[in-house]
């Protein structure tokens, strides 16, 4: 279930009373107030959209570089 609220003086503040017992373990998830003249929320370009400038530019690494970085960079043993 999902509940609205907002942070008023360092304390989450539910828009609508819930009843939850003390002790209940709740994540609290921040969200941007950024919107759009439509009213939705401004879309964030996805992961493979930001890096897709720099794909496949890597030339000459070894074959299995995407295993072994680690030995590569930092010189720890191979996998």
């Amino acid at each position: 279930m999902t509940y609205r609220g907002r942070v008023q003086d360092g304390v989450v503040v539910l828009d609508e009373p819930a009843a939850l017992p003390d002790g209940t373990v709740v994540s609290v998830q921040a969200v941007s107030r950024a919107k759009r003249a439509s009213g939705q929320a401004e879309q964030r370009p996805t992961l493979y959209e930001r890096l897709k400038p720099i794909i496949g530019k890597a030339k000459g690494l070894p074959a299995d570089f995407s295993v072994n970085h680690d030995h590569y960079l930092y010189g720890t043993p191979k996998k």
